[in-house]
C-alpha cells in the first residue's frame, strides 16, 4: 500500500512537472496563466491527499529537514502576513495568478515533495526535457502563424493570435526557453554517452530555434514594462511607515503604490496614457514593496543560502561547468530586471527543489502515533477538513472565472442576456474580484443608456423604473470595486465615470461625479487624464472657472498634450478671456502635427482665427465644427426629465 501511493505522489509530480509549461483551457478571460495556477494549486492539494492516505495507513508523522527549508517556510509566512495585515482584498491578493498567496504556497508545496523524492528529481530532467521540447515545437509552427487565414469557430479564433504558446507571453516563453538552454548547454559539455548527446543535442537545437525566433518577434515588439525607477521609488516609499516597511503594502496592491509616486516625468514618457501598473519592473522589487523587509530579507537568505552551498560543493576550476550555479545566476539576474509572473515563480521553486535534492544533510524524523489516537485523529480531521475547504473554494472561484469568460462570449456574440447573466453568476460565486465589479457596473450602465436611446424621449414609466434600476446597480458595483480596495484609483475613476454617465437623468450625480474624481485624483495626484476629465465635468455644468483650473493643472502636468490646451483654450474662452484662449489654441497648434492629423490641425486653426478676431471686443458666441479624434470638449449626454431620484446610498460617501 505504500509503494503505491509512493508511485502516485510520483505519478502527480511528473505530471505537474510536465503539464506546467504546457497547460492553458479556453475556459477562462486569461487562457495560460490562471489555468495554470489552478493545476497547481490541485496538484498541490492532491500531493497533501495522497500524504494524509499515507499517514492514516502508517499512522506515522514523518517528515525531513532541509537547510532551505526554512526560509522558504519564512518566505511563505511573510506573503501570508502581507496578505493579512496590508492587502485591502484579501482574496484577490490569495487567488492574484502572477504573485499571489494561493500561487506561493502551491510552489512551496511542490518543492517540498520534490525535494524530498529523490526518484522524482532523477526523472525531472527526461520529464522537462519532453515538456519544453513540445513547448519550443509549438512556438516554431506559431511562430509563421499557421492558422492566420484559417475559416476557425469563435472559440478556436486564439489560435490565430500572432506568437501564440502554450506559457502565455512571449517575454515570459524567452526567459523560460532561457534557463533550460542554460541547463541543456552545461549538461551537453559535461556528459560523454554518445546516445544521450545525440538525444540532449536534438532537444537543444529545438529550443535555441523556439528561443531565437521568440526572442526576434519580442525585438520587433517588446512588451510594455513599467519603469524601473518609478518601481524603485515605490519600494522606497514602503520604508515610510513602520507597517509598510515590515509588511509592504499588500500582495496584489502595487497599482496603488505606482500611483503614489510616479512623478511628472512618467507624463513625459511614452507610458503616460497607462494610468498604473499592477507588477513592479523587477520580481525583487515587487515582492519588497508587497512583502516589506520581511519579504525582501526571506527572498535574499534563500537566493544567498543556494549560491552558497553551490559554492561549496564545486571547486574553482569547475565553477563555471555547474549548470545549478549557472542556471542561479541567470534566474538572480531574471528576478531583478524582470516583472513578477508565474513562470518565473514556477522556475524560482523547482531551482530550489534541484538544489535541495542535491544536499547530503536533509534529515529524516518521524512519531508514531499508533498510541495516541486523539491526536492522530485531530490530525487526520484537520488535514481531511482543510483540503476539502481548499478544494471547495478554490473550485468556485474557478467556476467564477469561467462565468466571466462566458460572459465575454456574450458581449462577442451581441447576446446581451447571457453577458448579463453570466457576469451576475460570477459576482454571486465570487463576490471579491474587482475585475468583475467594475465590468458588471458598465453593463449596467450600458444596459440604461441603450434603453434610455431606444425609447428616446418617450419613456414609460416601465423605461423609467428599469433605467433607475440599471442605474442603481451599476452604482452598487462600482462602489463594490471601491469597497474591495479603495486604496487603487482605477476603481474611484470607474465610480467617476458611472457618474458621470447619468449626470443629466439622475438628481445629485453631478456632487458625486466631483466627489469620486477627486479621490482618484488624491490617489493618482500625477494624473493629467483624471483631472482633464474632472474639468470635463465642471466645463459641461457651466462652472467655467473651476473647469478653466483643472484643465490649466492637467496641462501643467502633460505640457506636450494638445487636448489639455485645447481645451482649457475653451474654456476661457467661455469666460471671455480671449488672449489667454488665443495663446492655448496657439499652443494646439505647435503641438499638433499638420500631416497626421490634418483634421485637428484645421480645427484648431480655424478656431485660433474666430478667437483672434474676437480680441478687439467682447460679446461674440463660439461655432464649433465636427468632433475630431483628438481635440475634444466634453458635451453633455441626453437628459431625462424629470430627473431620476436615487437613494442617498447612491452616494461615494455612503457605505
Amino acid at each position: 500500500m505504500g509503494k503505491f501511493l509512493q508511485n502516485i505522489k510520483y505519478f502527480i509530480l511528473y505530471t505537474l512537472l510536465f503539464l506546467f509549461p504546457l497547460f492553458f483551457l479556453p475556459l477562462t478571460q486569461e487562457f495560460f496563466i490562471t489555468n495554470k495556477l489552478y493545476l497547481l494549486i490541485y496538484g498541490a492539494l492532491l500531493l497533501i491527499l495522497i500524504s494524509l492516505i499515507q499517514f492514516i495507513t502508517s499512522k506515522k508523522l514523518v517528515w525531513q529537514k532541509g537547510p532551505l527549508d526554512v526560509p522558504v517556510l519564512i518566505f511563505v509566512i511573510a506573503t501570508a502576513l502581507s496578505v493579512l495585515i496590508s492587502s485591502p482584498n484579501r482574496v484577490q491578493a490569495i487567488l492574484n495568478p502572477n504573485f499571489g498567496l494561493a500561487e506561493i504556497v502551491s510552489l512551496a508545496i511542490l518543492y517540498f515533495y520534490l525535494s524530498r523524492n529523490h526518484q522524482a528529481m532523477k526523472q525531472l530532467k527526461n520529464t522537462m526535457m519532453v515538456s519544453v521540447s513540445l513547448l519550443s515545437l509549438v512556438s516554431i509552427i506559431f511562430f509563421f502563424n499557421p492558422f492566420k487565414n484559417a475559416s476557425l469557430s469563435a472559440y478556436f479564433q486564439f489560435l490565430k493570435a500572432p506568437g501564440f504558446n502554450p506559457l502565455g507571453d512571449q517575454l515570459n516563453l524567452v526567459l523560460f526557453l532561457g534557463f533550460f538552454t542554460i541547463l541543456a548547454v552545461i549538461s551537453l559539455i559535461k556528459n560523454k554517452n554518445t546516445k544521450y548527446s545525440i538525444l540532449n543535442t536534438g532537444y537543444l537545437v529545438v529550443v535555441l530555434l523556439a528561443l531565437l525566433l521568440t526572442g526576434y518577434s519580442l525585438y520587433k515588439q517588446f512588451p510594455t514594462l513599467p519603469p524601473f525607477s518609478i518601481s524603485w521609488y515605490a519600494a522606497v516609499e514602503t520604508l515610510k511607515q513602520p507597517l509598510t516597511a515590515l509588511f509592504g503594502v499588500g500582495v496584489d496592491n502595487f497599482a496603488s503604490m505606482f500611483t503614489r509616486v510616479k512623478d511628472i516625468y512618467y507624463n513625459q514618457s511614452a507610458l503616460w496614457q497607462i494610468n498604473s501598473f499592477s507588477v513592479s519592473r523587477s520580481t525583487i522589487l515587487q515582492i519588497f514593496t508587497e512583502t516589506g523587509l520581511f519579504g525582501l530579507v526571506s527572498i535574499v537568505l534563500i537566493l544567498f543560502l543556494v549560491i552558497k552551498q553551490q559554492f561549496n560543493n564545486i571547486t574553482i576550476k569547475h565553477l563555471f561547468s555547474s549548470p545549478l550555479l549557472l542556471s542561479t545566476i541567470y534566474l538572480l539576474l531574471v528576478l531583478l530586471f524582470f516583472p513578477v509572473s508565474l513562470p518565473i515563480m514556477f522556475l524560482f521553486f523547482l531551482l530550489l527543489a534541484m538544489q535541495q535534492s542535491n544536499n547530503s544533510t536533509i534529515k529524516s524524523s518521524s512519531i508514531d502515533l499508533a498510541e495516541i489516537i486523539p491526536l492522530f485523529l485531530g490530525i487526520v480531521i484537520i488535514g481531511v477538513a482543510v483540503v476539502g475547504v481548499l478544494a471547495y473554494f478554490t473550485g468556485q472561484s474557478y467556476l467564477a472565472e469561467y462565468y466571466f469568460k462566458k460572459s465575454l462570449d456574450g458581449y462577442m456574440t451581441n447576446n446581451a442576456g447571457e453577458l448579463y447573466n453570466n457576469q451576475r453568476q460570477a459576482i454571486v460565486i465570487n463576490p471579491y474580484i474587482e475585475r468583475f465589479r467594475i465590468n458588471f457596473s458598465q453593463t449596467n450602465l450600458l444596459l440604461a443608456n441603450n434603453i434610455a436611446a431606444k425609447a428616446g424621449k418617450k419613456l414609460s414609466n416601465q423605461d423609467k423604473q428599469t433605467i433607475t434600476q440599471a442605474i442603481q446597480a451599476a452604482i452598487a458595483e462600482a462602489k463594490a470595486a471601491v469597497a474591495l480596495n479603495p486604496q487603487k484609483a482605477a476603481n474611484w475613476e470607474n465610480l467617476a465615470v458611472i457618474y458621470r454617465n447619468i449626470l443629466s437623468v439622475a438628481q445629485g450625480a453631478d456632487a458625486w461625479t466631483v466627489s469620486a474624481y477627486q479621490r482618484a485624483i488624491i490617489l493618482d495626484p500625477q494624473n493629467p487624464i483624471y483631472r482633464l476629465n474632472l474639468g470635463g465635468v465642471f466645463y459641461s455644468l457651466g462652472n467655467y472657472d473651476q473647469a478653466e483650473q483643472l484643465f490649466e493643472q492637467s496641462a501643467s502636468l502633460k505640457q506636450d498634450w494638445a487636448n489639455a490646451h485645447y481645451n482649457l483654450a475653451w474654456a476661457a474662452y467661455q469666460k471671455k478671456d480671449y488672449q489667454l484662449a488665443a495663446s492655448e489654441m496657439q499652443n494646439v497648434l505647435t503641438l499638433v502635427d499638420p500631416k497626421s492629423d490634418k483634421t485637428d490641425y484645421d480645427k484648431a486653426a480655424q478656431e485660433l482665427a474666430q478667437f483672434k478676431k474676437m480680441l478687439p471686443k467682447e460679446g461674440a458666441t463660439a461655432t464649433q465644427s465636427a468632433q475630431p479624434s483628438q481635440l475634444t470638449l466634453p458635451t453633455p449626454a441626453p437628459s431625462i426629465n424629470p430627473k431620476i431620484t436615487l437613494p442617498k446610498e447612491a452616494s461615494p460617501e455612503a457605505k
